[in-house]
């Protein structure tokens, strides 16, 4: 599958940006799709995950109560709300697909999934 990250620009603190993830390829429903992020120097980091159906999710705490994950498998799409941004999500942030269902305490571990974009960048900043 192939995925493309979309969405990401300049945004102040306080505000609000909306990612989008489209894949291509495969049957999209078949994978469960997370977003992880990068900063300058620093190691990949868990953002969020969503399941195959969009029925579950799981969160970093970093970021619970302001990012919501969603996914519409008809449009192929998964989608990444960021509310309430602070200067320390300024990243990279990255789409990937898992098509091994597994325990939510391997979520984080990017070395899982399978397939991933080639980044948005988004930048928190006044």
């Amino acid at each position: 599958v192939q995925l493309q990250a979309s969405g990401g620009g300049l945004a102040q603190p306080g505000g609000s940006l909306r990612l989008s993830c489209a894949a291509s390829g495969d049957t999209f429903s078949s994978y469960a799709t997370a977003w992880f992020r990068q900063s300058p120097g620093k190691e990949r980091e868990f953002v969020t995950r969503i399941s195959r159906g969009g029925d579950t999710w799981y969160y970093a705490d970093s970021v619970k109560g302001r990012f919501t994950i969603s996914r519409n498998n008809a449009k192929n799409t998964v989608y990444l709300q960021m509310n309430t941004l602070k200067p320390e999500d300024t990243a990279v942030y990255y789409c990937a697909a898992d098509r091994t269902p597994r325990r939510s305490s391997t979520f984080s571990y990017a070395q899982n999934y399978d397939y991933w974009g080639q980044g948005t960048l988004v930048t928190v900043s006044s």
